[in-house]
């Protein structure tokens, strides 16, 4: 594991702090990764999103691949260069993006053949080539392929793609073989069942990875069925490496993972959310739609340090927001990623202390809440 280096530096009940160390810098968790699927954080300049305190940025095998190509990103300098983020990256195999976007896909023991949800053009993908992307996008954290079978699955599904998953980890890690300063991780599946979780558990340790992830979750499950199924987990991953809980997702989400032993995040939520007039607020959700906000002076969120709190009216992003201005997609973005980086800077802190129940459940409140 040269060059990549992970640390814990105070524990409170089973969540952590501390520092993974990459010869790209830094990864201060609990950490949530802004989504950069197709080698942009939309909305964002690569400045931006390093001012709202993110460390580590994710991109994408499967969109990556498609367009504009492993091949081409590679020779123009790697993916850092080619988004101009100087910092790490981690990236998705490209598992989950095959099962929920791509047409026609055929998943047999050698990887995926499927058509692109872009052109209908045809792609395989295994094991191999997706590590083989990954190196080719220079990215400091690599996944490993696997199989995300949509929720609801039976549990006779879920063992069957579960044996698939591990069995193409193995492969990956081979893949991988030795990349000094880069990390592989391994991802943990089966479903809502806790005996076949810790059966993917135990295996992939048995292989040997950088860090852990626990995938296929937030596919449509509830909450207190992802609860429980990190309950399940999280003691059977190796407590010296990082653990990575991959596609979550709301704040209250994240603080609830910290709590049970959870470092990493990624998610399109607050991304997605800035675009569509959605704000995640100290005080919960709200939508700037709503004509409440029409004629409130206000700042978004009072303790936010962010542009669009500083320097704006939730009136004026009420009328940004309404009047479909690309202004209003950049402004709540940008307040978003820094609402998700004071989340996890605010957990940091508290660790330490013993007082991250106090954070998780002040941020759990907040959104016990419908948007308004």
């Amino acid at each position: 594991m040269s060059g990549f280096e992970f640390t814990i530096s105070a524990t409170d009940g089973k969540a952590r702090t501390g520092v993974i160390k990459t010869p790209r810098g830094d990864i201060r968790t609990p950490a949530f990764m802004p989504v950069g699927t197709a080698a942009t954080v939309k909305a964002m300049l690569p400045a931006q999103v390093r001012e709202t305190g993110a460390d580590i940025l994710l991109g994408n095998t499967y969109h990556l691949m498609l367009r504009p190509g492993a091949e081409r990103i590679a020779k123009l300098g790697g993916l850092h260069e080619f988004m101009g983020w100087e910092r790490p990256i981690l990236t998705d195999s490209g598992g989950f993006q095959v099962m929920s976007l791509s047409k026609l896909r055929k998943i047999t023991e050698e990887g995926v053949r499927f058509h692109s949800h872009i052109d209908g053009s045809e792609h395989f993908l295994s094991p191999e080539r997706a590590m083989e992307i990954q190196r080719l996008l220079g990215s400091d954290i690599q996944m490993v392929l696997d199989e995300c079978p949509a929720f609801p699955a039976t549990e006779k599904d879920i063992e069957k793609s579960l044996a698939l998953s591990m069995r193409w980890a193995e492969r990956s890690k081979a893949a991988f073989g030795q990349q000094p300063g880069h990390a592989c991780f391994g991802i943990v599946q089966g479903g809502v069942y806790p005996h076949l979780r810790q059966r993917s558990a135990e295996a992939l340790k048995e292989i040997g990875f950088d860090g852990y992830a626990v995938g296929g979750l937030a596919v449509g499950e509830p909450q207190t069925a992802m609860f429980e199924t990190l309950d399940a987990v999280v003691p059977h991953l190796p407590p010296e490496r990082p653990h990575y809980l991959m596609g979550v997702g709301k704040p209250d989400d994240l603080v609830g993972a910290v709590l049970r032993g959870i470092d990493m995040f990624d998610c399109v939520i607050p991304t997605r959310s800035g675009r569509n007039g959605q704000a995640f607020t100290r005080e919960g959700t709200l939508n700037l739609r709503n004509a409440r906000h029409a004629e409130d002076p206000s700042p978004l969120d009072a303790e936010c340090r962010c542009v669009a709190c500083t320097q704006f009216s939730r009136a004026y992003l009420h009328h940004v927001v309404k009047a479909n201005e690309i202004i209003a997609a950049m402004l709540l973005t940008a307040h978003n990623l820094t609402y998700y980086q004071d989340v996890m800077s605010e957990l940091r802190a508290a660790i330490p202390k013993g007082e991250a129940s106090r954070v998780a459940d002040r941020v759990a409140r907040a959104y016990a809440r419908d948007a308004s």
